[in-house]
């Protein structure tokens, strides 16, 4: 009875889930949906002072939310996270979220740009998963949900960039986005004979607050949306959330737009 009571429920029962970058922007609001649905998170990051002031006063604090240290560009600092966590909890989910690039220009950017635009978003989830593998497959089970972005589906509407040069999408970040949605559907298919479902989520027009300082940018935005407006950070918790839940134990191999409708057009 417990089993089906959970499938029509989304309180994650103290469920333990990973999430990289989980003190970011987004990351924040993704790690106190969470919560509030009862899990247990560990925030991998790379800066322990930075978690703790983010998640300064939350009452969950080294009791249901944790940092563990870990460098997603690095295997050994990966291979070091997982396993010093499985000694204590069994891992039920992982949320790859952290990324990391340098360069914009279409036309400019160097190959050593390229190169690490690749890596921080495509070649780091590549990475994570394989190493959460042997984890998932030990205990019989287990969630895998990448974030991409609307940006690995269409290409970005260019005029918006027309009066805010300095905002333009950079072409690595959408290609290697892309990657993702294919690398999700291409471990949905290999894992699922092992109970593990991979999933993806698309965030669409989510400025940071630096960027909504520049209004007519915000405009240009918010109009291409159904909505007439942009995403705050609390509008990705509940996708998270669910695909964390038993209540999504059917889905996997899919990819879910959380872009206002821009991507409906």
């Amino acid at each position: 009875m417990a089993k089906l009571e959970n499938t029509f429920s989304i309180n994650l029962n103290k469920k333990v889930i990973l999430i990289t970058g989980g003190y970011g922007y987004l990351g924040k609001a993704i790690t106190e949906s969470l919560l509030s649905h009862n899990a247990r998170v560990f925030v991998l990051g790379r800066d322990e002072n930075k978690f703790y002031k983010v998640f300064e006063g939350n009452e969950n604090l080294d009791k249901n939310l944790l940092f563990e240290f870990c460098d997603i560009s690095e295997t050994k600092s990966i291979k070091k996270a997982f396993s010093e966590i499985s000694q204590t909890s069994t891992v039920n989910a992982l949320i790859n979220n952290a990324f990391y690039l340098t360069g914009q220009s279409p036309e400019k950017m160097n190959d050593e740009d390229w190169a690490q635009g690749i890596d921080g978003n495509l070649n780091s989830v590549f990475r994570t998963i394989r190493e959460i593998i042997p984890y998932f497959k030990r205990a019989g089970e287990g969630k895998i949900i990448n974030v991409s972005s609307m940006y690995g589906m269409v290409a970005p509407d260019f005029k918006i960039y027309d009066e805010s040069p300095k905002f333009l999408n950079p072409p690595h970040y959408g290609a290697a986005k892309a990657g993702v949605i294919q690398l999700t559907k291409y471990y949905a298919a290999y894992l699922g004979k092992w109970n593990i479902k991979v999933n993806a989520v698309s965030p669409g027009p989510f400025p940071s607050q630096k960027v909504q300082e520049d209004l007519e940018f915000i405009n240009e935005l918010k109009q291409r949306t159904c909505l007439d407006r942009i995403g705050q950070p609390e509008d990705l918790g509940g996708i998270f959330t669910f695909l964390s839940s038993d209540a999504s134990d059917f889905i996997t191999g899919q990819n879910f737009t959380v872009d206002g409708g821009w991507t409906s057009k």
